[in-house]
């Protein structure tokens, strides 16, 4: 499995006194591989979030093309699409994104919901996710129970459930304690080593060690780490 963009750009129109035309990513080509973990650093501003959902059939580039094992995105038909991302890709958002009148089960869960899928086999992988990143026993809370550190633990745990083979995390513990930092790093570095294609965007330098390959981001350019 790979995921593959070639020459990614991504413009806005912006109305100011000078110019009309802003470049929020810039001719970007990456390839994200079975079993890597790939760390994006840079900047607030610099357009990591903007590849990020690129890559992730959230937003469509002005040029470009975004390939996942040789079909291209932007090609398929929204419902295609939707399809494809809901069993394909797990993507963790910033902030807290929780369903507040649904149990962390339900939340977790919900990816499944969405297209009248879910058994006993799938509840009982989001126990042994749980268990993993030590929510177990909030099984049946609603999140206005839980802390910031769990609410990001179970949005992490209904981006993977359906085992997708590839996960975007977006600043994945931009508002997380030391503890809570750790946890998750180890957790993502795990799903990499069981196979799947990680990319996780951060500014936070606590992600460094974790890298199989290490990526900086200026003002829409990307460039390889040594």
């Amino acid at each position: 499995m790979s995921l593959t963009a070639e020459g990614l750009t991504k413009e806005f129109i912006r109305e100011t006194k000078n110019t009309n035309r802003f470049t929020a990513v810039d001719n970007v080509s990456l390839t994200l591989d079975s079993g890597e973990l790939t760390v994006l650093m840079g900047r607030s501003g610099s357009g990591k979030t903007t590849l990020l959902n690129m890559l992730s059939g959230l937003l469509e580039p002005s040029s470009g093309r975004v390939s996942y094992d040789g079909r291209s995105l932007y090609e398929m038909s929204d419902k295609q699409l939707s399809r494809l991302r809901n069993k394909h890709f797990g993507v963790i958002p910033q902030g807290q994104t929780a369903i507040h009148s649904l149990s962390v089960m339900e939340n977790i869960m919900l990816p499944f919901a969405l297209y009248g899928e879910g058994g006993a086999e799938d509840e009982s992988y989001a126990r042994e996710l749980m268990e993993r990143l030590d929510i177990l026993q909030l099984e049946g809370a609603k999140p206005a129970e839980l802390s910031g550190g769990e609410l990001r633990r179970m949005a992490i745990a209904r981006a993977v459930i359906r085992k997708p083979p590839v996960i975007f995390a977006d600043e994945p513990t931009g508002d997380l304690d030391d503890e809570n930092t750790i946890a998750v790093f180890d957790f993502l570095k795990a799903l990499a080593g069981e196979g799947a294609a990680v990319l996780v965007v951060t500014h936070e330098n606590d992600a460094k060690p974790y890298a199989d390959k290490l990526l900086t981001m200026s003002s829409g350019r990307l460039n390889e780490c040594e």
